[in-house]
């Protein structure tokens, strides 16, 4: 009855793990495969677990709260990687609004909602090259780290997990501003430099020539951002290591 009731704590941390994290909680998985792939995990987990002694003496109320307590702490940790996962798409977002491409929408592959189509392209080829580098094998070494911190019965206080979240989403923002900043800079120039012409020629029509120049320069820049997602990829761990609590 133990190994079941321990059990049942692993398997709810994993799975609350899988329904918010990415790459593991893409609806473009199969629920079924989703579910299996927990279930595997969590009795690779089970078999490097001990069961703390009269665990099964404790009351159905007790269980109840522990495995409560054990999904969402799962799903925090889920949450703050997928916060971090999501400073690409925040990036992306940023340049389409300077290139004046916010309406345009498309279906992203991965959640099946409507996304904007640069945000998806950056966060694709993000998700390349952090699978390329073994970055869901980061996320797994992180959920059994949990384990390693926090056993089976046992979860951070409401504190720790609510500093987490919030340091998380600071994250977000700093992380997308980095990745952004340079295409940011770029515009400002772009900027200056039709300003200058609206001057200096007043005749041009600046509206007719800002567009183009800016959808242009976009591009150029958006290629030129790839080394920069390789190398937010190669920290990806570091990132994790300083945010997840574990």
């Amino acid at each position: 009855m133990e190994k079941v009731i321990g059990f049942a704590m692993i398997i709810c941390r994993v799975s609350g793990f899988f329904v918010s994290a990415p790459v593991f909680g893409f609806t473009a998985i199969p629920l079924m495969i989703r579910a299996a792939a927990a279930l595997v995990l969590s009795v690779f987990f089970a078999s490097l677990m001990q069961v703390p002694e009269g665990i099964a003496s404790l009351g159905l109320l007790q269980l109840v709260m522990i495995l409560s307590g054990q999904a969402m702490y799962g799903l925090l940790l889920g949450l703050i990687v997928h916060m971090v996962f999501s400073a690409v798409r925040c990036s992306g977002e940023m340049i389409e609004q300077q290139m004046g491409l916010m309406t345009a929408e498309t279906i992203d592959p991965m959640t099946d909602q409507a996304e904007q189509p640069l945000a998806i392209l950056l966060e694709t080829i993000f998700l390349l090259l952090l699978l390329a580098s073994g970055g869901h094998l980061l996320l797994i070494k992180a959920l059994l780290q949990s384990y390693r911190t926090f056993d089976i019965s046992h979860v951070p206080t409401v504190a720790t997990m609510t500093l987490a979240a919030v340091k998380a989403g600071s994250s977000l923002l700093t992380i997308g501003l980095r990745v952004a900043a340079p295409i940011l800079v770029a515009f400002l120039l772009l900027y200056v430099v039709l300003a200058i012409f609206a001057r200096v020629v007043p005749e041009m029509d600046i509206l007719l020539l800002t567009f183009p120049a800016r959808i242009g320069l976009g591009l150029i820049m958006t290629v030129l951002l790839i080394p920069l997602l390789q190398e937010l990829a190669g920290e990806f761990g570091r990132y994790l290591a300083s945010l997840l609590p574990v």
